[in-house]
């Protein structure tokens, strides 16, 4: 049991000296990743809704 925790040690540390070295995204470029993300969700949204509006009214009209 005391390998396990110490394996856990390790573990956490090489997490924390990992964490070190990312190369993370200045505010401007985190914001307009944001946007990017959020318009591709919107349109994708919408994109869906609108082909399962038109599958729906295609099965209305041939089992009408």
């Amino acid at each position: 049991m005391a390998g396990g925790v110490k394996n856990i040690g390790k573990f956490f540390r090489e997490v924390a000296q990992e964490m070190k070295r990312v190369s993370w995204p200045s505010r401007k470029e985190l914001t307009r990743y944001t946007w990017v993300v959020l318009g591709t969700v919107i349109f994708m949204t919408i994109f869906f809704a609108i082909v399962d509006y038109g599958i729906s009214e295609l099965v209305r009209i041939l089992l009408g």
